[in-house]
């Protein structure tokens, strides 16, 4: 499955990295493209394993917020 989630607050390369971490580190995720300037994260992803809550709630951990 592929998914893009919106996400304020991030700023840079140091943003990205965080994001890219957080959502790779999760079971199911194959890829993570982070976009800072749009605000734009594309995840691909096994619906079997992960779902959209549980990547959100692993983006608010670090700090910012995912949107939608």
């Amino acid at each position: 499955m592929q998914l893009t989630l919106e996400v304020n607050g991030m700023t840079g390369a140091h943003c990205e990295k965080a994001v890219k971490d957080v959502l790779n580190a999760l079971e199911g995720i194959h890829g993570v493209d982070v976009d800072v300037s749009s605000g734009k994260v594309d995840v691909t992803y096994d619906e079997s394993y992960v779902g959209k809550d549980l990547m959100k709630e692993a983006i608010e951990a670090q700090g910012y917020k995912p949107v939608g």
